[in-house]
């Protein structure tokens, strides 16, 4: 039959609509406005007549006109318009062969090596796995950096939130998990992201290495609030089908702060009332949504990185709060210890994972412990140690984590591209730990 594939040609018959629904643009206020009869979440064409056609989703309808948000920004538009509709809600391309490309939030690649070859398409909305469905996280997650994979263990499918202010080292840190960390797949979203930043974080934070076995979603700053949220959305559906082939996958998103403030956006264009900072229903509920679609399945596991804006260093302003009862666990970097050279700049004493006790064993969660206290204990007197009021002898409790902190210090500092095997960093824990006799 001259080589046709004949059940992927039926499918594309089946689906070709046999009529097509059109509509004319009556208002462009924020929102556009049609009189099409169209479903939330279906997607439509708008066709200028000068210039490329506009693609837009039904996000809403008020008695016969939907209202319209375009995935691009859209100019020279007037009043008549036609509008086709497309059907089908949001559908992305899967499989093996988006590894090492990098995508827009439509599945459109982004970079210089062709079009999509062999990738099925997979519907973007679809429903977190079941409660009662998902497997017990059971198995440590190795990130191969010692502060993390020593005091706050991550387990395989946990959902952790990385919280940070702006240049203090998330990315660099996203960057060298996805390059060491025990995955199958890595699938990265940057949502609102700088577009100068990009190229930076693919050649020199992910590498030829990471990339390998990476897909890149990416919805730049500049981009409309519909195509930053459903880039996330996109990101997630990705991950989602590699979980379902029994991959353990590693996901990342930077950032759900600009996530929430791309719904933001689209809540208010619909007329939600604002609420904390401005910040409209919906924005918890998509927060809600992203982060129950992660973590195990029935088969397969999604072990989540997302990293969250802090505001002037505020961990209780609104998206933040919101985010750390969501997630399980959550790792804080400080700006202070970044200004030290030190890096990862975790602060381990006010970081935690709510999972790490399910993944290793007693000896190790005691050392893990025991590193905390010396940390607490240096920290209550490290004011009165710069001024020179603290006199040696005073406190044998505090002499020792004086004693001990450059060791402590060297464990939990690691250069980038330095790699640290669960089994080393559990052997110099427990022998830091042994030291600590309190």
């Amino acid at each position: 039959m001259l080589g046709l594939d004949l059940p992927r040609l039926n499918r594309s018959i089946v689906q070709t609509p046999l009529y097509r629904i059109c509509g004319r643009l009556k208002s462009v206020t924020g929102l556009m406005t049609c009189n099409i009869p169209a479903a939330v979440g279906d997607h439509c064409t708008i066709v200028p007549k000068e210039g490329k056609p506009v693609l837009a989703e039904v996000i809403g309808f008020e008695n016969d006109l939907a209202y319209l948000v375009p995935f691009d920004h859209a100019e020279h538009l007037q009043p008549g318009m036609p509008v086709i509709r497309n059907g089908r809600g949001m559908v992305v391309p899967t499989g093996p062969n988006l590894l090492g490309r990098v995508v827009d939030g439509l599945g459109r690649p982004l970079d210089d090596r062709g079009p999509l070859i062999d990738c099925p398409l997979r519907p973007v909305h679809r429903p977190a796995p079941p409660a009662l469905e998902r497997q017990r996280i059971r198995e440590p997650f190795v990130t191969n950096i010692r502060a993390i994979d020593a005091v706050l263990t991550c387990g395989r499918g946990q959902r952790v939130g990385i919280f940070a202010g702006s240049g203090v080292g998330k990315s660099t840190l996203l960057g060298e998990i996805a390059k060491g960390a025990q995955a199958d797949v890595n699938v990265i979203a940057l949502i609102g992201e700088r577009g100068r930043e990009v190229g930076p974080f693919l050649e020199d934070c992910l590498g030829p290495e990471g990339m390998a076995r990476s897909v890149v979603v990416v919805a730049t700053c500049e981009q409309t609030p519909l195509m930053r949220v459903r880039a996330s959305q996109a990101a997630i559906a990705i991950a989602d089908y590699f979980r379902e082939q029994g991959a353990d996958v590693l996901f990342m998103i930077d950032s759900l702060t600009r996530l929430a403030m791309a719904q933001r956006e689209l809540g208010l264009m619909l007329g939600e009332p604002p609420s904390s900072r401005g910040y409209t229903p919906s924005v918890f509920q998509l927060l809600a949504n992203t982060v129950e679609r992660l973590g195990n399945a029935a088969v397969g596991s999604i072990t989540a990185l997302m990293t969250v804006l802090v505001e002037g260093g505020d961990l209780d302003e609104p998206i933040s709060d919101a985010v750390r009862s969501l997630v399980d666990g959550h790792i804080v970097l400080d700006r202070k210890i970044a200004e030290r050279g030190f890096y990862p700049a975790i602060d381990i004493s006010r970081s935690v994972s709510r999972v790490a006790h399910e993944v290793i064993d007693r000896e190790h969660a005691l050392a893990a412990r025991k590193l905390r206290a010396i940390l607490a204990t240096y920290h209550e007197v490290q004011d009165l140690i710069r001024i020179g009021a603290y006199v040696r002898g005073s406190s044998p409790q505090v002499d020792k984590a004086l004693e001990l902190m450059p060791r402590v210090e060297q464990f939990l500092r690691q250069d980038i591209g330095e790699r640290s095997t669960f089994a080393q960093t559990r052997e110099a824990l427990l022998a830091i730990a042994a030291q600590w006799p309190y």
